[in-house]
């Protein structure tokens, strides 16, 4: 039992991994609605629009005057669930992520013909998921929900009109909620285990641009690791039938655990074939092989009472052996007119997970992701970004058990996601 329990406070770490986003682990790639519409290939080369904070810091170099870039980007994720089996009879709807947003803002200001300034507030990481009451894989996981939010103040420096660099530090808010439900015999009824931290941290991004030739922009991003000591607590809710028993207890328990979110590196190009057409292409380099293994402290435990009591244990460590990943981009732009740009977008994207240690909180696999976009100058200083994306996984397995419980089951995960975005020059 004792592992039982602290499986569970893994959870709120674990539950980091479960992400049906469209990105890598539990990365978000919803900074940029122009972006979206080229499947990010040009990310840390196009600048476009203010976005380019996150995308380059570098690219502010290219914007003139000041510039005000917003928006949103929506997801509707499905999960067909096929060959389940467990120790307990459940359901499996796989309707486990809900309609979910993602805002974003960007600032950008043209000091002179060689300085830059700029700020920034995105998420870089995040996820949702709630699987329906009686889930049979709820021993695992049955609902969770992770926000990382982040703001950036950044400057960029221009050497020339060939070359540019930019730096922006990072500030970083992660909060988590987790919940589970044990059963120790459905006749006794689920036990609730809720989880709960958060924590602030710094990181930084940092980008170089060049105009290799007239028609050829080339960009390098990197964006740092943030190492996370989350702090919260965890509550303990324990069905009528197994405090009778005294199989457990109601109770509450500090609880801590370190993570860090991983280093990356984007590379792209952007090519002008025409006055019309623009090609992209993009690579990005995430290093998620810093997840291999998740350790808890437990703190303020004793008296949590019951036969299989958390007061038991303090320390745990669990396997998680990610590794690292590449994802690979290419896209295309076509001014129509003065008014209208198109986008379209396609993205391969490695999925960080094994199939040992894939569970219901982690069920990813590898993604290929279309995507489609349009641009509307309402004005001169005035655009309107469209974009839609449909992302498909391949089919993986997952299983997990315990003393308690076990579970396994096929995952097919697909997902659309539809952005909005408004930039304004002045």
């Amino acid at each position: 039992m004792k592992k039982v329990m602290l499986k569970t406070t893994l959870s709120l770490a674990v539950t980091l991994a479960s992400s049906q986003i469209f990105a890598s682990g539990f990365a978000l790639n919803e900074q940029s609605v122009s972006g979206m519409g080229t499947g990010f290939a040009g990310r840390s080369s196009s600048a476009d629009d203010a976005s380019t904070v996150f995308g380059n810091p570098a690219g502010m170099a290219r914007l003139k005057g000041q510039q005000v870039t917003g928006g949103v980007a929506v997801i509707d994720a499905s999960t067909d669930i096929k060959d389940a089996q467990g120790k307990y009879p459940g359901s499996n709807k796989g309707d486990m992520v809900p309609f979910t947003g993602v805002p974003m803002g960007f600032y950008t200001n043209q000091l002179n013909d060689q300085w830059s300034v700029g700020f920034g507030v995105y998420a870089p990481f995040g996820l949702v998921t709630d699987y329906e009451s009686g889930f049979q894989g709820r021993a695992f996981g049955s609902k969770s929900e992770v926000k990382v939010v982040t703001l950036q103040p950044t400057v960029s420096y221009a050497f020339n009109d060939r070359v540019s660099i930019g730096f922006g530090p990072t500030i970083n808010r992660i909060a988590g909620t987790l919940e589970s439900d044990i059963t120790f015999n459905p006749a006794l009824g689920d036990n609730n285990v809720k989880i709960k931290g958060d924590d602030t941290a710094l990181g930084f991004n940092a980008g170089v641009l060049v105009q290799a030739t007239d028609t050829t922009r080339i960009g390098l991003t990197y964006h740092s690791k943030v190492k996370y000591k989350l702090k919260g607590h965890t509550e303990i809710s324990a069905s009528a039938g197994s405090s009778a028993m005294g199989l457990l207890k109601n109770g509450r328990y500090d609880a801590s655990l370190k993570i860090e979110t991983p280093e990356s590196w984007d590379l792209s190009v952007t090519q002008d074939l025409s006055d019309a057409w623009k090609l992209y292409a993009g690579t990005t380099w995430t290093r998620w092989s810093r997840l291999k293994d998740i350790t808890v402290e437990n703190d303020g435990v004793t008296g949590a009472g019951g036969a299989y009591a958390p007061g038991l244990f303090s320390t745990i460590k669990e396997d998680q052996n990610w590794h690292d990943t590449w994802a690979y981009a290419i896209g295309t732009s076509y001014q129509v007119n003065k008014q209208w740009v198109l986008r379209t977008g396609l993205t391969f994207d490695q999925s960080p997970t094994n199939n040992e240690n894939r569970s219901p909180r982690i069920p990813t696999g590898d993604r290929t992701i279309f995507s489609l976009g349009a641009g509307y100058n309402v004005t001169d200083d005035l655009t309107i970004d469209m974009a839609y994306s449909y992302l498909k996984e391949e089919a993986v397995k997952v299983h997990d058990s315990n003393a308690l419980n076990n579970y396994s089951a096929k995952y097919e995960n697909s997902a659309n996601g539809y952005a909005l975005g408004v930039t304004y020059r002045f």
